[in-house]
């Protein structure tokens, strides 16, 4: 069922309670919190824009971090209430207040086109909790709402979920922002009948993470492309050695069953031909979450089909880079989700800024249309300086992946439809 979108709906003059995901990364640089990267905020300022024209008196609410239910200082939304004054060129007002008295008062005295907002909606521990009387007491504040959060559209919360049907019961609408809109288009009904060949990239650390994605894109794709820890996991169920890799044994059954299925569907489903494997060394440290700390040392190419059992694998090698490569060139549909190694790591991101490429010149050499994913994917396009250049890339991390395994979201479900 489609849903309704804000640019249907007559704002002027009322109050629209609008969640975004300004849960941007921050460090502290001279005892003052600093945003590292505002491209979620970024991503929210076309629904903002059509808000302010259309003269809607806007409040927004926002998690940050991880303040289980307390004030925590350093999560504050203050400093992003700065830069999003900054990046729109207009007054940002700021309540140090989500719900309650002294937010209701800074509401009432908004005008048309006045933009206000609430402090860390998660300083509440009702809010994850998606407690119904946190949900009236946001429903309070505002007359329509409006989700333009995809990223957070996964949980059933309060400023999600809850307020959404608290505002409806009151006579109000619930409608999806521009960015909903497009993270609605492209992961799903792009994605639902794609322009053919359609070709799956897939990487990340874990099968487990990304088995049920597969098993609905078997359905329809033409070709799936595995990369990544992940891949390890698929080279052990063919019965070979893995060396000291990252993998899952204990989901083998389960990538077997997926090649099997792909056999059958006839669709093309392709592992590393060769890696880039490196030797762990012990350094005797551990990190932060008690786990070892290990030199990754002596990279080289293995184009051998087991790795050695002192060795590693870090990346996908060239040679499947290349092949890769060939069929993502083929594409008229691309979607890529995962990064192909450890590709914060300068050594082993040839892999993964290779795959990158080759979706940028499938999209401006052949006019593919493609779509990455969220999380780490949008990580590396970023780092390879390659946003920009694709159709497509999702703000949803785990949003993302449960979306295209087929899941209803509680966020989009809270939605009015259209």
């Amino acid at each position: 069922m489609a849903k309704l979108i804000v640019k249907d709906v007559n704002v002027r003059g009322k109050r629209v309670l609008m969640r975004v995901d300004y849960n941007v990364p921050m460090e502290e640089k001279g005892g003052q919190m600093v945003i590292n990267d505002s491209t979620r905020i970024k991503e929210t300022l076309p629904t903002l824009r059509l808000l302010v024209e259309k003269g809607a008196k806007v409040i927004l609410m926002a998690h940050l971090g991880r303040p289980d239910g307390k004030r925590e200082p350093t999560m504050s939304l203050r400093p992003v209430s700065v830069k999003l004054a900054e990046m729109l060129g207009r007054p940002v007002q700021f309540s140090d207040e989500t719900v309650g008295e002294v937010a209701e008062q800074q509401v009432a005295k908004l005008k048309e086109g006045d933009i206000l907002l609430l402090e860390n909606v998660r300083y509440h521990a009702e809010e994850e909790a998606n407690d119904p009387a946190f949900s009236e007491k946001l429903a309070r504040l505002g007359d329509v709402y409006v989700n333009d959060a995809f990223g957070a559209a996964h949980r059933a919360h309060s400023s999600t979920a809850g307020v959404a049907q608290a505002i409806v019961r009151n006579g109000g609408v619930a409608a999806g922002g521009l960015l909903m809109e497009r993270e609605l288009k492209f992961l799903g009904d792009e994605l639902n009948q794609p322009a053919r060949p359609f070709v799956v990239i897939l990487g990340g650390a874990k099968v487990s993470d990304k088995i049920k994605v597969i098993d609905r894109l078997l359905e329809k794709a033409d070709t799936i492309l595995i990369g990544g820890a992940m891949a390890y996991t698929f080279k052990l169920a063919e019965g070979l050695s893995v060396g000291k890799s990252l993998v899952e044994p204990d989901k083998t059954e389960v990538a077997k069953a997926a090649v099997i299925k792909a056999k059958a569907k006839k669709v093309t489903f392709l592992i590393p031909s060769d890696n880039l494997i490196v030797d762990p060394v012990d350094t005797g440290k551990v990190n932060k979450k008690g786990r070892k700390i290990f030199d990754l040392t002596n990279p080289r190419v293995n184009a051998e089909k087991d790795i050695p059992a002192n060795s590693e694998g870090v990346d996908i090698g060239p040679a499947t880079a290349a092949t890769f490569r060939e069929h993502v060139l083929k594409a008229k549909t691309v979607l890529w989700n995962g990064p192909m190694g450890i590709f914060e790591d300068p050594r082993f991101a040839a892999g993964t800024n290779a795959v990158a490429q080759a979706v940028v010149d499938a999209t401006t050499q052949n006019g593919a249309k493609t779509i990455i994913g969220g999380g780490d994917s949008v990580k590396a396009m970023n780092m390879a300086g390659f946003g920009d250049k694709v159709t497509f890339m999702s703000t949803g991390g785990g949003a993302s992946l449960e979306y295209l395994e087929g899941k209803e979201l509680p966020g989009v479900a809270a939605l009015s439809n259209s």
